[in-house]
């Protein structure tokens, strides 16, 4: 995680081999009736939105039509020079793998929840927000630089240059926390764009706690001086978050390593020994003093933590290809029980496809808007989930033209049934013809 220091711990923790997210934030008690009538319309279309989810086939080969998406993307133009939300992506909006019963994903949650429920009084329970933020509740209200490579295009969906998809639970903490909750888990689907391989999707899920100090609670236990009431909220953190580890994992072996978050100070990473390795579980720390004065809470302490609920299942069940969490399969689903954990059993392992595409995207030294989250949005928009992975496997420049070259290979492979050959060249016909047209490179 420290290589992503600058992102939100949420942000950071599902990437590379890390294991952690964070979670949602709840819709919002608004006192305000103009803020009720909106909250309430969000609600009304986000309804419309999981109905229309729930058609879909998630392992379709073909991106969805603009004229087929939820009504709530109908209000941004998607083809906007400022919009880089596929069809495909649209289309998984509302979702909500964590709402269904039986799913790995949702047993995550309930376990964690349940761990919370026991130990913080008054916790209140969000999974169902708006996941379409404002670039300030997503980036500038959580202290995030405004030149931190998580803001640009080839990492974030933007729907328009001041709205975005969120990449992460954190986009709600200051929404709630200025509607005075003190204590809350916040669940839900964030999106990035992303590499294509076994532990990357461009929509996952987090789970993000926060808890808030009030002065009596420091008059319990006596702490008077502000180094004081820090080292309580610390403690409090680091015992809540061995004790849910040890809910999840059982007894092992854990080590706190110190990092670095903008939205939190001090700043810390939980790993734990599992399967004969250190992973990262989560990243937590004491919430910017900053961010607490902008809210309107003075000088008030508290802490926050975020996991990845992806990356957590797919280590518990034994999940080898993230896809697998978006399959229709019922030899999938039938292997699960609510509140179980389980080993995944692999029904199936159907023969991959490789395709390779080359092609010119600049002059070497001329700057390039390309970058290979691009290509991947590309394939990922026409295969869809028929696509295993996708590497960069060379770069060359020209030696006399100084022209750069990109070669890409493709790994085909459906998690459910064979494909065929003429599948298998349609699709890849499909995507040598969009990186011309959408990418604006050369083919060789």
């Amino acid at each position: 995680m420290s290589k992503l220091g600058l992102q939100t711990f949420t942000y950071v923790v599902n990437r590379g081999i890390s294991i952690s997210t964070a979670g949602h934030r709840n819709r919002l008690l608004c006192t305000q009736s103009l803020r009720i009538d909106r909250t309430q319309t969000r609600r009304l279309v986000l309804s419309q939105v999981r109905s229309f989810s729930s058609t879909i086939k998630h392992s379709s080969s073909s991106s969805s039509s603009l004229s087929d998406l939820p009504l709530l993307f109908r209000h941004y133009n998607l083809q906007s020079p400022e919009c880089n939300v596929t069809p495909l992506i649209a289309s998984r909006v509302g979702t909500n793998l964590h709402l269904r019963p039986k799913h790995p994903l949702n047993t995550i949650k309930a376990i964690i929840e349940e761990y919370w429920k026991k130990r913080i009084k008054k916790l209140s329970i969000h999974d169902d927000m708006d996941p379409i933020v404002s670039t300030q509740n997503n980036f500038d209200s959580l202290l995030i630089p405004k030149d931190h490579v998580s803001r640009s295009k080839s990492d974030t969906y933007y729907l328009n240059h001041e709205t975005v998809l969120r990449t992460h639970t954190s986009a709600h903490q200051t929404t709630l926390l200025q509607a005075g909750q003190d204590c809350f888990l916040v669940t839900g689907d964030v999106y990035r764009r992303d590499e294509i391989d076994s532990s990357h999707y461009p929509i996952f899920h987090q789970m993000e706690g926060v808890r808030m100090f009030t002065e009596e609670d420091f008059e319990t236990i006596g702490a008077t001086s502000i180094p004081d009431k820090e080292q309580v909220v610390k403690n409090d953190l680091q015992m809540g978050l061995e004790g849910m580890a040890k809910e999840l994992f059982g007894e092992v072996d854990m080590r706190w390593v110190d990092t670095y978050f903008p939205f939190t100070e001090p700043s810390l990473e939980l790993e734990i020994y599992f399967n004969n390795q250190w992973l990262e579980v989560l990243g937590c720390g004491v919430v910017h003093k900053d961010i607490v004065k902008a809210v309107g809470r003075g000088d008030q302490l508290g802490w926050a933590f975020g996991l990845g609920l992806e990356r957590l299942a797919m280590v518990l069940f034994s999940i080898p290809d993230i896809r697998l969490f978006w399959t229709q399969d019922e030899r999938f689903h039938g292997q699960f029980e609510s509140g179980e954990i389980v080993t995944f059993q692999p029904y199936s392992k159907y023969p991959p496809c490789f395709k390779d595409i080359s092609f010119w995207t600049r002059r070497a030294g001329v700057e390039s808007e390309f970058h290979p989250n691009d290509m991947f949005e590309v394939v990922r928009d026409v295969a869809g989930d028929l696509v295993e992975r996708v590497e960069l496997m060379d770069v060359f420049v020209h030696p006399k033209t100084d022209r750069v070259s990109n070669c890409f290979r493709i790994t085909y492979r459906s998690m459910d049934r064979s494909l065929t050959n003429e599948e298998i060249d349609a699709l890849q016909e499909r995507v040598r013809s969009d990186a011309v047209q959408k990418l604006g490179v050369e083919l060789r």
